[in-house]
């Protein structure tokens, strides 16, 4: 009887300690004047061209995900150029984005989009600009890892 209190213990100790994380990130995306969304990714990340900004593409990786909040399919447009990895020669999924894969859990925080499908957007750093709602200071994060794939940069001089 005290393995099944403890493991019950456990079980609930875990179950408070995951809503709390996504309670304080939910309220440092509010902060960061984005929304956010957790789900699990159901399409593989594809890489779709851009149009180029002083001689750089501005590709996007893009994944689907069924977000937790609503059940949902939402399509996740995630800025290259933010990503470690990105090399503007390459026409690739760049690392870390190549590295999420159907099953992931991510943890999202950017501009919500409709428009004939539902989606979420500038899920980036903003570059140290205060964020508002149509600019957010953007994540993706896999559930359980702090690192933001899409934290680099390195291209924020092509908005000046």
């Amino acid at each position: 009887m005290s393995q099944f209190l403890f493991a019950r213990a456990l079980l609930f100790t875990l179950i408070f300690a995951s809503s709390a994380a996504f309670a304080d990130e939910a309220g440092d995306c509010s902060n960061a004047a984005g929304s956010y969304l957790t789900g699990k990714v159901t399409t593989a990340p594809t890489y779709k061209s851009g149009k180029p900004l002083k001689g750089v593409e501005l590709s996007h990786t893009h994944v689907t995900i069924t977000a937790d909040q609503d059940g949902k399919s939402y399509d996740v447009a995630m800025d290259n150029v933010f990503a470690a990895g990105y090399d503007s020669a390459v026409q690739a999924v760049p690392s870390p984005l190549s590295s999420i894969a159907k099953g992931d859990h991510l943890s999202l925080c950017g501009q919500l989009y409709s428009g004939g499908s539902l989606g979420i957007h500038w899920v980036h750093t903003n570059c140290g600009v205060t964020p508002t709602s149509a600019k957010p200071n953007g994540w993706v994060k896999k559930v359980g890892d702090k690192a933001n794939m899409e934290d680099s940069t390195k291209y924020c001089g092509l908005w000046n």
